[in-house]
């Protein structure tokens, strides 16, 4: 076991001694998935090396501190083995318990040996200060993730039973499957659709059942992933790129200028504080559902119908409202 393992255990065992739920070896290894052995020896390491006054509750069965006012010492670890902690965490909350989880958390102790500088962590700030939520995302079945994949490498046809959201209907497709996509945690299928004869975005989650078939298919020779997700706005891709100018207000443009939110983007800052992001994307859908939340901090310029429809947006929205104060 690796130190970064037993970080993550040391850690586990002292919150849920602090939450007042007597813990023992036996849940805590069903918890952790190690035998009771590693557990009774990080209890061992706790009381010996960090001086932690664990003691036995004979009435809750389990674990508690006879000093509640002991706290986590320092301990020397390496970047990597820090670098890996954080990241294996973040892999666990999303895939813990899934087919993923054992070569993601190889991947994350491949990239952690590269670093070998010693850091000194203060347990106690790591369990106070560090908390991670995953982001909202649309559950996906791990399995069709791995039949996907399997699709793309062979170049086998799938047969999709698809739940379109905006139809709020379910439709059998037969798909070419040409790439996964992954924003914001949430998985995507770029694949050519043989019901709209045309490329299309899958959002995984709404896959309802699949079937891998024996046909074959080729790759369209004027296709390019790179074209399709750098011309792509978050998920959404295909189509002709559009030219986009928005401005933003000054107070928006606080936040505005934090980040690259495409790769084509370019940000003009005005005399009064405001500024004009310009950015080539085909994602418009998208794009339309991203400006909303800016309210009347945001206008768009160009392209013109995008224009006319956050404009016809905005106007439904004042009319809902007003018909909500009646």
């Amino acid at each position: 076991m690796s130190q970064r393992q037993q970080l993550e255990r040391l850690l586990e065992i002292d919150r849920q001694i602090r939450a007042g739920r007597f813990p023992n070896a036996n849940s805590l290894a069903k918890t952790l998935e190690v035998s009771r052995r590693v557990i009774y020896v990080d209890r061992q390491f706790m009381v010996d090396r960090l001086n932690a006054p664990i003691v036995y509750d004979r009435h809750s069965g389990g674990w508690r501190y006879s000093d509640m006012t002991w706290t986590l010492p320092n301990i020397m670890v390496t970047e990597g083995e820090l670098l890996a902690f954080f990241l294996s965490v973040e892999v666990a909350q999303r895939y813990l318990g899934t087919t993923f989880q054992e070569p993601l958390l190889s991947a994350v102790a491949k990239i952690s040996q590269t670093l070998t500088g010693s850091v000194l962590v203060n347990l106690e700030t790591l369990r106070l200060h560090y908390t991670f939520v995953p982001p909202p995302v649309v559950t996906v079945d791990e399995k069709t993730l791995l039949a996907l994949h399997q699709a793309i490498q062979e170049r086998r046809q799938v047969q999709l039973i698809y739940y379109a959201a905006t139809s709020d209907e379910e439709h059998d497709r037969i798909c070419d499957p040409y790439h996964l996509y992954n924003v914001g945690g949430n998985w995507y299928l770029i694949a050519f659709d043989h019901l709209r004869l045309n490329m299309r975005t899958f959002l995984i989650g709404r896959i309802k059942s699949w079937k891998l078939l024996k046909s074959k298919f080729e790759i369209h020779a004027d296709f390019s992933i790179t074209d399709w997700v750098g011309g792509a706005f978050q998920a959404e891709g295909g189509g002709k790129p559009e030219d986009v100018v928005i401005w933003f207000d000054a107070h928006q443009a606080r936040w505005m200028r934090e980040r690259q939110w495409h790769s084509s983007a370019k940000l003009e800052p005005q005399p009064d504080g405001s500024l004009i992001l310009r950015l080539c994307t085909s994602g418009l859908g998208e794009l339309k559902r991203w400006l909303m939340q800016y309210g009347s901090h945001a206008v768009v310029l160009q392209p013109e119908e995008l224009r006319r429809e956050v404009a016809e947006e905005l106007r439904m929205a004042m009319e809902r409202y007003a018909q909500r104060e009646q």
